[in-house]
């Protein structure tokens, strides 16, 4: 059972765009939040982002139907996005 609405999705395309994926996952449910994370670099895309439904129902049909499916050329991976763990400073 899935109880998180924040989902990974990840092998995309650098060229996916922002309305791309919303339209793409709002064809299963409804789209809270789209986030693309940049390289603080080059500002390029890095081929991963999270997507927040709006409930966990949706995000759970949103695995079932799109985990594997072809988007902009690249087969996405979409699971439940797991919580970095919180970074120590200077490691002590």
């Amino acid at each position: 059972m899935i109880l998180s609405n924040r989902l990974y999705v990840g092998n995309l395309a650098f060229h996916t765009t922002e309305d791309t994926l919303r339209a793409t996952f709002r064809a299963i449910g409804e789209v809270d939040r789209v986030d693309l994370p940049t390289d603080r670099e080059t500002g390029r895309m890095r081929g991963f982002a999270f997507v927040t439904m709006a409930s966990a129902e949706d995000a759970a049909r949103a695995i079932s139907k799109l985990d594997g499916t072809s988007l902009d050329g690249r087969d996405l991976r979409v699971n439940v996005a797991q919580e970095r763990p919180a970074r120590r400073n200077g490691g002590w």
